[in-house]
């Protein structure tokens, strides 16, 4: 998607909420999370709970700007959820891996603000990018506002986020450096990303506050994600 995050920070700005970073070690570690899997909800059964897609969206997304618009939103009573690819988003606080140097569309702000006033950083805070309220989608209908926790899945990892960027209003499929990091896919702004394979599945009615908090998010995100799964196999029990 990287078509600037729209920053808009400044084009929603009614849209504004709360998000931070971890540390760890030496100066590059600081910034970059260590590819894991986050919480004990395996990957696969989130990936079956939305195998099947009832829309919410009125239309569909593109990947990219180049791209045919085929990616429908989809809802459960419990998320919001669709399967793209990702962009790697590296807007807000710049740091060594996201700045002006690094990333030729950066832009220093993010839709929302972390709780000590300043932008989010995308080098150290696993978040999402949605897109801008539009006839296609309004997120903000759903139950979607800055600091939702999301769980972003690719291939057997599973990582939880929050919704901490707004981008363009016809494109979808974009997440923070820091999140591409920590699922082992490469986050480089210049060319990084991945093409396909990406579920974003974000909880309804679901804030962290502060929205820095990763810690936070991934206690909470870890908790909505359990009840989401066994939600599913209980229904399933009762149908039979």
């Amino acid at each position: 998607m990287r078509v600037q995050s729209l920053t808009l920070a400044a084009a929603s700005a009614a849209l504004l909420a709360p998000t931070a970073a971890p540390a760890v070690g030496v100066a590059t570690a600081r910034t970059e999370p260590v590819v894991r899997r986050e919480g004990t909800v395996p990957a696969a059964d989130l990936l079956a709970r939305v195998r099947d897609c009832v829309p919410v969206s009125r239309g569909r997304y593109r990947a990219d700007e180049d791209k045919s618009a085929t990616i429908p939103v989809c809802g459960t009573k419990e998320a919001v959820f669709w399967k793209a690819d990702m962009d790697i988003d590296c807007d807000g606080r710049p740091g060594s891996r996201c700045n002006s140097r690094t990333d030729p569309l950066f832009s220093d702000a993010t839709a929302y603000e972390q709780s000590d006033g300043r932008y989010l950083s995308a080098e150290s805070l696993p978040f999402i990018v949605v897109p801008a309220p539009s006839p296609i989608w309004d997120y903000r209908a759903h139950g979607v506002h800055g600091g939702a926790v999301a769980a972003v899945v690719y291939e057997d990892r599973v990582q939880y986020a929050v919704v901490g960027d707004v981008g363009p209003s016809g494109i979808i499929g974009e997440a923070s450096y820091a999140t591409a990091k920590a699922l082992g896919i490469r986050p480089d702004p210049r060319g990084g990303g991945t093409p396909s394979g990406v579920t974003y599945i974000v909880f309804k009615d679901s804030r962290v506050k502060p929205i820095e908090d990763h810690q936070a998010a991934v206690t909470l995100g870890e908790r909505l994600a359990r009840e989401f799964v066994q939600g599913e196999a209980a229904k399933s029990r009762k149908g039979r």
